[in-house]
């Protein structure tokens, strides 16, 4: 090889893929750093394609707050396509960074952010490509740290084998406390283990190698307890308590390719008081924290003069829930309108729709409208604490079709507890009556050409919300729940898509998994298994050999009523929302009684005594 590595990766290598876009690294605002004046060097992995990662706003917050650090070098990482894994392996290639090309195997770090369980075979196949120790057992004092964090960390124990340490709750403070101590370990030039054991005294972090789990003979927990001194029994996680003091980059990274989020991702607050018991994202994100109107409009600036975007998306779990969303849509529809610099309104609830807000948007951008109303009828609505009415969603989408509007996407689920055939119809009835809807408004005033997208997709119990103790669905229960909904939805105007209840089944098995299906997953990378959440790639039938290699019945994870008093995977963790909690939210589903929205009334969660002096607002 007469070329460099480097040279060799960007001249012979990336003109013989699909994408090369995906790997050139020089994008606008993205960060380059002489290594001379580096002391520690992080690979931040988001273990799935380019266009992918490079859409998660928290790879973009940590990205620039590491960087901006002196000292310390953040380079992107991404799973590389097929064709590019291939041409490496071929040609010796080890996994390499955007930024400056070099191998990963020799920094200090190599973070994961784990966002979904169908993206952890990825994990193992990068660490691979890197050339990287796949098990944290094999890894010895001169080997790279792996670390995760992100949603899925909060139940960590089927990547124990793997990952040296997580990193559970929200990262800016954490991060770089995990750099100071690594700073101070590496100047002391002590042990592997020793900076692992400073690092489980940050709060937040968790090591699973310092902790011992035992079983019961009908394969239950018996025991998660800790085996060396000074090794908190339960790990808290981070929380931010004042967001408009928390760091969020006034840049982000142009890509050259288009990318599922195309746009400046505006974080206007955290958390989510609504308390959908389906829903993990509303347990593990609380205590709702918002940024002021000011702050927001601040960053707004910086973020459109520093990327030339034409489209602001405002972020959060439930945009409409934002106290002061009116006003600050207003100032910033009313400062950009003359840039023709759109406004994106994702994560609307049905019940917060504001038909002059939409009239306003749409003046300068015009696009479909997305509603969750997760369940076809009130009863089971009920049941998982929507709080939302068939009324809600009509009155909504027709304020939307009287401005115009004739495209609507409605998602919902399937195989929620206690669900019945006659709840899986009333997603199609209620279909139908927004489609009545549309013909209600005067053909010379509705937009042209009706689609209204219903989606579906299959119930999993999720660690941490109050069905963490129910079963999945079976696989041929939620395909007859799909056949009917194709059957009843054969009519124009109406596209329908779902999701493969394989999949589904595969996902329970790791959300609700121990550090027993790490070998699991170890298998199936083994049998080939990768890019799992790709339609094309995922290999049902080999998951099940793997299964079975293993020796592991999977529904025994995902299909198994759990006991309330059973010691789950996740005991250990702690996120703030009291198992007390949940369980009487649990009680209250199988009853369908309802809980109010806790910005009126407190619920007693828990989670304002997860810091000293509280932290709901």
């Amino acid at each position: 090889m007469n070329l460099n590595v480097k040279d060799y990766i960007y001249e012979k290598l990336l003109p013989r893929v699909e994408k090369p876009g995906r790997y050139i690294g020089t994008e606008w605002n993205s960060v380059h750093k002489d290594l001379e004046d580096i002391a520690i060097r992080f690979a931040f992995c988001f273990p799935d394609t380019y266009e992918v990662g490079m859409s998660h706003l928290g790879m973009k917050i940590l990205y620039h707050l590491l960087n901006d650090q002196k000292d310390i070098y953040c380079e992107r990482v991404f799973a590389p396509w097929t064709d590019l894994e291939n041409l490496m392996r071929e040609e010796n290639i080890k996994l390499f960074s955007l930024e400056s090309r070099d191998y990963i195997k020799d920094f200090d770090f190599v973070g994961f952010t784990l966002q979904y369980e169908m993206s952890y075979t990825n994990i193992i196949n990068m660490l691979d490509l890197a050339g990287i120790p796949k098990l944290t057992s094999e890894r010895g004092e001169v080997d790279t740290f792996v670390v995760a964090g992100g949603p899925c960390a909060y139940n960590p124990e089927p990547l124990s084998d793997i990952v040296d340490f997580f990193m559970l709750g929200e990262g800016e403070e954490q991060m770089l406390e995990v750099m100071e101590v690594y700073r101070q370990w590496k100047s002391k030039n002590l042990k592997r283990e020793e900076f692992l054991r400073l690092a489980s005294k940050i709060r937040g972090v968790y090591v699973p190698s310092f902790y011992d789990v035992t079983y019961n003979e009908d394969n239950t927990i018996k025991s998660i307890i800790p085996n060396r001194d000074g090794v908190p029994e339960k790990v808290k996680k981070r929380v931010i308590k004042d967001l408009n003091n928390a760091y969020f980059p006034d840049k982000i990274v142009v890509p050259f390719i288009d990318i599922v989020h195309d746009r400046i991702m505006l974080e206007i607050f955290r958390g989510c008081t609504r308390g959908c018991r389906f829903c993990q994202a509303g347990m593990i994100y609380r205590p709702v924290r918002e940024r002021t109107v000011e702050d927001l409009l601040s960053l707004a600036e910086k973020l459109v003069e520093s990327s030339g975007y034409e489209e602001i998306s405002l972020s959060s779990l439930s945009t409409g829930d934002y106290s002061k969303l009116s006003e600050l849509a207003e100032k910033l529809l009313s400062k950009y309108e003359k840039d023709r610099v759109g406004l994106s309104l994702p994560s609307l609830r049905i019940d917060s729709f504001s038909l002059k807000l939409l009239q306003e948007v749409q003046k300068v951008r015009k696009t479909g409208l997305t509603f969750a109303p997760e369940a076809g009828s009130q009863r089971l609505r009920d049941v998982i604490n929507k709080n939302v009415t068939e009324e809600d969603l009509i009155n909504s989408v027709g304020a939307a079709f009287d401005s115009g509007y004739s495209n609507i996407k409605l998602y919902f689920m399937i195989g929620l507890p206690t669900e019945t055939m006659e709840d899986v119809e009333g997603i199609a009835d209620l279909g139908y009556k927004v489609l009545d809807r549309y013909y209600q408004v005067p053909k010379g005033q509705r937009g042209k050409g009706i689609n209204v997208t219903i989606s579906t997709s299959s119930f999993v119990p999720k660690p941490f919300t109050p069905f963490q103790w129910e079963p999945q669905d079976t696989i041929e229960a939620m395909r007859e729940k799909q056949k009917q909904l194709q059957k009843m939805l054969r009519k124009k105007g109406f596209s329908y898509s779902w999701s493969d209840p394989n999949l589904s089944f595969i996902e329970a098995v790791f959300a609700r998994g121990d550090r027993r299906i790490s070998k699991v997953l170890m298998r199936a990378w083994e049998l080939g298994c990768k890019f799992d959440g790709w339609d094309e790639h995922f290999k049902y039938e080999t998951w099940l050999q793997a299964f079975e290699d293993c020796g592991i019945d999977p529904k025994f994870y995902s299909q198994r009523r759990r006991e309330l008093e059973e010691i789950l995977p996740w005991s250990h963790i702690d996120v703030g929302v009291t198992k007390k909690y949940l369980k009487s939210e649990y009680k209250k589903a199988l009853k369908g009684d309802t809980t109010r929205d806790c910005r009126s009334v407190c619920t007693g969660c828990g989670i304002n005594l997860l810091e000293e002096g509280g932290v709901c607002k």
